[in-house]
């Protein structure tokens, strides 16, 4: 395993005629006879029509009402996914060459993109409230948690609730390995933000539809589908115990795809993406993928930002 992150109302044969040119003592009868076998005609017409329609025109007939359907379902995802990514967030870990200097305030300055930095990984969150905490897994930023050398950065690349995206730089205040989880903090003075919905996870079913929302292989903004392939499934975390109750999908998650959400069909967050496995020596995801469940999230998420570290470590 690689931790990451129809019925158609068809028209009525035409009345049968007659023909001018019969005598008109014979008109009577053979109108008689010809109404009879003009019904039957057009009665195996309308089933020959039916069992072998004209392929020009059938065809359409049949498929307009699912070609709307289809436009319909295309058209609930699009919003979907416009209604969520802004709420998505990618990040990069970075180490510098030389440590910069400060700036008058005395705060690390934001890693510029023409600095000379080196891209150690990607990965992605989601913005969970307006002030600017960011949700991801923890091996996203291990690197930067345990840094000794202040080297190490993280650079976040956000949108506010307009559309516009700008870089800052994010920095730790909590981490639990044990879950896989880190809260970062972006400074987003004079930006709006929009914080993504949190639902819940205690009610899934396995079957129905799932998203995700991240940034594979450094591809920003990028959407995959599928289902809720399983539930309470038993993955490893980064300090080797075991993280139980974790959501099994197939929708694709690669490297990058690391702490972004997956959603469900209303745009709430039901399990941060985190690992998946591959195939060996290929790196490509095998379809079997994981998320932690939101509702883990819920709980730890809180402690992190208020003390640092989960509850658990409290009183360590």
């Amino acid at each position: 395993m690689e931790m990451l992150a129809s019925l158609h109302t068809l028209p009525s044969p035409l009345p049968p005629t007659t023909s001018s040119s019969e005598p008109s003592y014979k008109t009577p009868f053979i109108t008689r006879r010809r109404t009879i076998i003009s019904a039957s005609t057009a009665a195996i017409a309308s089933l020959l029509y039916i069992s072998n329609p004209i392929p020009s025109l059938y065809p359409a007939i049949a498929l307009q009402p699912q070609q709307v359907d289809l436009d319909q379902e295309e058209d609930r995802i699009v919003r979907l996914f416009q209604e969520t990514s802004p709420s998505v967030v990618f990040i990069e870990d970075l180490e510098l060459a030389k440590i910069p200097k400060s700036s008058s305030k005395g705060d690390r300055v934001v890693v510029a993109e023409d600095e000379d930095a080196k891209v150690e990984g990607t990965g992605s969150g989601f913005i969970w409230d307006k002030f600017g905490h960011i949700v991801t897994n923890y091996h996203v930023v291990d690197k930067l948690a345990t840094d000794q050398s202040g080297l190490q950065r993280c650079k976040v690349l956000l949108a506010d609730a307009s559309g516009t995206s700008f870089y800052k730089e994010g920095k730790i205040v909590g981490i639990d390995p044990a879950y896989d989880l880190a809260v970062l903090k972006v400074d987003v003075e004079g930006y709006e933000l929009k914080p993504i919905v949190v639902g819940t996870s205690r009610d899934l079913r396995v079957g129905q539809s799932c998203f995700a929302v991240g940034n594979p292989f450094g591809y920003e903004n990028t959407l995959t589908t599928g289902v809720v392939s399983g539930l309470g499934r038993e993955i490893p975390s980064p300090n080797g115990r075991a993280i139980r109750g974790a959501i099994q999908t197939d929708a694709a998650i690669n490297a990058g795809n690391s702490g972004g959400p997956l959603i469900d069909s209303y745009g709430h967050v039901i399990g941060v993406n985190t690992a998946t496995f591959t195939r060996k020596g290929t790196g490509i995801s095998s379809g079997v993928n994981f998320a932690i469940p939101i509702d883990t999230v819920v709980r730890t998420v809180p402690y992190l930002i208020v003390y640092g570290t989960p509850y658990s470590n409290r009183f360590q």
